[in-house]
């Protein structure tokens, strides 16, 4: 992910400022020179970059900090501080509420990634509870109406449209409200886009948007255009009352940074961002964790949201008594690559942990590095309960490694391959031995310790990581290490 490179320069950035033996003037600026050369390449409009720089050395004022001062935290805390405000809108987008039936209208130009980002953002809520459906208003586009099809019944979400009918306006009040009877309680209606700006465009949409008055109107827009973004999110703001906005295939596209503050600056909330052409390929965008992320410095409140949703309520307890008690065995190994792959892209999950970076987990090896866990997997299929539950690595002598190799039509190089990484896992895991965990195993108490620790001062997580094993070394069991 490109942005993930925008986050590795602005994080080694930083690290050689802290490594310097003295920070002075002279050591801030090239600090404060490599993240600007990093925010350019990224397309940050330069007005903003300079504006950021000008920021950060008033709130730096080496001169007035006191000795005691820790001179490196409080530089961190500026860009920091800086990349957030340059990112946040400064207000919330309308937030749908579960039960209550609420009409979303989706609108971009046409190639913008609007009709998978609709069933994304369906798919999305029905995970989490709510009852989503989708409507094609779009007539303009031939084959619009068969590919929000094809998405729908792969995400088994109801769908409304029409081969004959040519009027989007009757297409869209007819589907929702059919949507309404079947209480249905997320009405998504995708919306024609053309090639360019036109009047012809901006007046069907208006119609629509009368016509079936949308309790929020999303604007889709290619991440790939840059600063143009600016522009584009105006002009399709004084049309319909756009009220959030998702940027799309933030996965390939140095412009990325530049179309995420040019929409900040239009004053319109920025809610998701499309990382890939899958279903699980959204994320939430939040502009704090985002920018933490993007430093390295890890979402611990994403990271536990994300355990919520593939760890039951009735094992959290049971997995955090493993985690205290530090014993390691294979079984625990297999249902965690069970939980990883459930989470969804591995480097998206991982970036989500202080000190870890997408970056290391280069965009073409996450299929590789789900293979790899996957093949684990089938080999610990085929081992004993015996020798699943055994914390002794000892008792895996050869005869039972030539045994689960045939059992699971490996080679016997990787089934060796596979108990290095287990030996390697079991160390990272001791370290967890004697962590406190909130009473009952709650899961919630512990992400918000977690967050605590982390906002209060890094020190605490920081040296937890480093007793872990570094980011590299754990990221190497994914194929994303060196």
């Amino acid at each position: 992910m490109v942005l993930a490179q925008l986050g590795g320069s602005i994080s080694r950035a930083l690290q050689q400022m802290s490594n310097a033996t003295v920070i002075d003037e002279k050591v801030l600026n090239e600090c404060l020179n490599e993240i600007t050369r990093a925010l350019l390449q990224a397309d940050v409009q330069f007005k903003l970059v300079r504006d950021m720089q000008t920021n950060i050395k008033k709130i730096v004022n080496l001169e007035d900090l006191a000795a005691g001062h820790n001179k490196r935290k409080i530089i961190q805390q500026a860009v920091f501080n800086e990349l957030c405000k340059m990112l946040d809108a400064g207000k919330p987008s309308f937030t749908p509420k579960k039960g209550k039936p609420s009409v979303v209208m989706f609108v971009g130009l046409q190639g913008s990634g609007k009709t998978t980002t609709c069933t994304k953002y369906a798919y999305y809520h029905q995970k989490k509870g709510w009852k989503p459906a989708l409507v094609c208003a779009d007539t303009f586009r031939a084959g619009a109406f068969d590919q929000l099809k094809q998405n729908a019944t792969k995400a088994k979400i109801p769908f409304y449209g029409s081969y004959m009918e040519s009027d989007p306006v009757k297409i869209a009040v007819d589907g929702v409200e059919r949507f309404k009877k079947e209480n249905c309680d997320l009405i998504i209606v995708d919306t024609s886009g053309r090639h360019k700006q036109e009047a012809a465009l901006f007046e069907e949409m208006r119609q629509v948007s009368e016509a079936t008055k949308p309790d929020l109107v999303i604007f889709v827009m290619d991440s790939s255009i840059g600063q143009a973004a600016f522009d584009q999110a105006q002009a399709f703001k004084q049309s319909v009352a756009v009220g959030a906005v998702i940027v799309t295939k933030m996965d390939g596209h140095a412009k990325g940074g530049g179309a995420l503050s040019a929409v900040a600056a239009t004053k319109s909330p920025v809610i998701f961002i499309g990382t890939g052409e899958h279903m699980d390929e959204f994320e939430v965008f939040d502009v704090k964790p985002f920018v933490s992320r993007l430093l390295g410095m890890g979402d611990w409140s994403g990271f536990m949201d994300k355990i919520h949703e593939v760890v039951p309520m009735d094992q959290q307890p049971e997995l955090l008594q493993k985690l205290s008690e530090g014993n390691f065995t294979l079984r625990i190994m297999y249902e965690q690559f069970q939980n990883i792959l459930k989470m969804g892209p591995i480097s998206q999950v991982f970036s989500m942990l202080p000190g870890f970076s997408a970056e290391l987990m280069p965009k073409g090896r996450e299929k590789e590095s789900q293979a790899k866990i996957k093949r684990y997997m089938t080999m610990m299929d085929s081992m004993t309960n015996e020798e699943l539950d055994s914390s002794n690595p000892k008792i895996m002598n050869e005869s039972r490694i030539m045994r689960i190799a045939r059992g699971s039509g490996r080679q016997v190089r990787e089934v060796m391959e596979m108990l290095e990484e287990y030996k390697r896992l079991a160390k990272i895991w001791s370290k967890m031995k004697g962590l406190k965990f909130p009473k009952k195993g709650d899961m919630s108490a512990l992400s918000r310790n977690m967050n605590a620790q982390q906002m209060g001062g890094m020190g605490g997580l920081q040296s937890l990581m480093k007793q872990m094993g570094s980011a590299k070394d754990m990221m190497g069991m994914f194929g994303g290490g060196n």
